[in-house]
Order: C-alpha cells, then sequence, then structure tokens
C-alpha cells in the first residue's frame, strides 16, 4: 500500500516577515491553512498513511492542528526535520516509515487543481513500479527544474533552475516513487549548495529507464506559494472558484466523507469543534445534502 510524504520544513524565508515566526505551510491560503492543498491531494490519490516532516519548532503545531488522522479516517505520522538538506532527504528520513512501501512525495507549498486530476492521481498510486512526476507550462521555467521530452513525451534532458531553459515545462513538487527511493536517495551526492538535489534522483531513475513524466496542460492548475506574489495568486484563484461554484477546494472532510474513509457522524463531531466560520457553516451544508 502506497504511502505519503508532506514535506513542510524550510524557512519561507522569501516570504519574510511572514514567515519570521509561523512556517509557511501553516499560512492562510483564502480560507484554510496551506498544508490543507497538498494533503487533499494525497487523499484523492487514495493515500491514508501519511508522514508529515517539519521543523522541530513547528512540528507541534501541525499535530496539534491534524491531530493523529482519525478524524478524517487517516493515519497522520510526524518526524523532524533539524536542518533541510534538500528534497530527496525526506525519503531518507521516511524510511522506517515506509518499511518498504512505495510512496509518494508533496510539497507544502503546492497547490494543484483540475478535472480528472483525481482519477490521474489514483491510476498512478496504484502503479507500484518507477517514479512519476509532472509537468506543467510556465512563463519563467528558469525558476524551476525543467524537463525536454520529444513529441511522443520522452525525455530528453532534465535540468535544475536553467539559464537558458530548453523547454517550458517545470517540474512540479509532486513525485510518486516504488520502494528503491530511500536507497536511491542515500547515495546521492550534494550539490554545490550543499543539498541532495530532486534533479538527481529523478536522473538516477532515468538511468533506469523507470522516470515518467506526466504533463499538467490545459484545465489544470499548478501554483507554487513560495512568494508574496504567488501567495496572493493562490488566494485569489481558491476564492474566485470557490465563490463561483459554492464548493470547498481541499475540504479535507469532504473528501474523506465522499471516499468512505469517515461517516456523517465523524462529520457531526468535527462541526461541533468549529467555532462560527463558513468552513462550519459548508460542513453543515454537505451533510444535508444526499450523498452520490
Amino acid at each position: 500500500m502506497r504511502k505519503g510524504i508532506l514535506l513542510a520544513g524550510g524557512k519561507g524565508t522569501r516570504l519574510y516577515p511572514l514567515t519570521c515566526v509561523v512556517n509557511k505551510q501553516l499560512l492562510p491560503v483564502y480560507d484554510k491553512p496551506m498544508v490543507y492543498y497538498p494533503l487533499s491531494i494525497l487523499m484523492l490519490a487514495g493515500i491514508k498513511e501519511v508522514l508529515i516532516i517539519s521543523t522541530p519548532s513547528d512540528l507541534p503545531l501541525y499535530e496539534d492542528l491534524l491531530k493523529d488522522g482519525h478524524q478524517l479516517g487517516m493515519r497522520l505520522s510526524y518526524q523532524i526535520q533539524t536542518e533541510a538538506r534538500g528534497l530527496p532527504e525526506a525519503f531518507i528520513l521516511a524510511e522506517d516509515f515506509l518499511q518498504g512501501a512505495p510512496s509518494v512525495l508533496i510539497l507544502g507549498d503546492n497547490i494543484f487543481f483540475g478535472l480528472g486530476l483525481q482519477s490521474v492521481l489514483e491510476k498512478l498510486s496504484s502503479q507500484i513500479e518507477g517514479m512519476n512526476v509532472f509537468s506543467y507550462p510556465v512563463q519563467n521555467p528558469q525558476d524551476y527544474g525543467v524537463v525536454e521530452v520529444s513529441p511522443n513525451n520522452k525525455i530528453i534532458s532534465i535540468e535544475e533552475k536553467p539559464i537558458a531553459p530548453k523547454s517550458n515545462l517545470a517540474l512540479t513538487g509532486l513525485y510518486f516513487c516504488d520502494s528503491r527511493a530511500p536507497s536511491f536517495a542515500k547515495k546521492l551526492t550534494p550539490s554545490a549548495r550543499g543539498e541532495l538535489e530532486i534533479i538527481d534522483l529523478m536522473r538516477a531513475y532515468h538511468q533506469e529507464g523507470a522516470l515518467s513524466i506526466n504533463p499538467l496542460g490545459r484545465g489544470a492548475a499548478w501554483l507554487d506559494t513560495g512568494s508574496p506574489d504567488s501567495l496572493l495568486d493562490a488566494a485569489n484563484f481558491i476564492a474566485t472558484i470557490e465563490r463561483r461554484q459554492g464548493l470547498k477546494i481541499a475540504c479535507l472532510e469532504e473528501i474523506a466523507l465522499h471516499k468512505g474513509w469517515i461517516d456523517q457522524f465523524m462529520v457531526r463531531k468535527t462541526i461541533q469543534a468549529l467555532k462560527s466560520s463558513q468552513y462550519k457553516i459548508y460542513l453543515e451544508t454537505l451533510l444535508a445534502q444526499p450523498m452520490d
């Protein structure tokens, strides 16, 4: 059974002074903490066991917010990361948690949205071999890891923040990996900036012929909330969709209820613990509607 890893560490220096005293992934994105959005993606992929990795000072805040996950029909565990040493370190820290299971790593500041996304996530979650990553066209590929692919979607090159990008396809912060990810990660050499690089992990899989690129194009949105402007853009995007449709994005209780992980009684317990808020009203409205 595939397990999830949610990386919510780092100092978020690009957002200072917003993040001087609070972890970036605990900041609000419109009406919910940022961490709700990547956690909802893991849930949509059918992942019920998730390890949340964060700093020693911030991890208790996540435990206070999300508890052990029982209210969502999930099992949440927590792991301290004393110092950020690169994304692949998440697989090393999670090795005991994974116990040889395939995994999916998502970065805590990434937001995904789109029609049909759940079916894609579920399909990839069921595959136990190789590494699957997502690409997304952007106007500023030099700020991201970039993949160059052939017309039939075969990988030509992978580069980290290239000065002269060979394509406009950025690599998103969502990685489906087989059980070899921790062992591959432990063999990586730190880059010039002293960190393990996710690009190098991808190259290790590519050398084995086990790396696949899944394009997210029209109809899908990928938002990185690492800067003040991108954080505002994400909040405005979520607000626009929710106001227009009357539906909430990344409502964890709604996803758990529709997946059958919890029942209406559990949702009512959550409602009782909430103060007067739009989120509470939404959950009450949810219970008044017939289930699909």
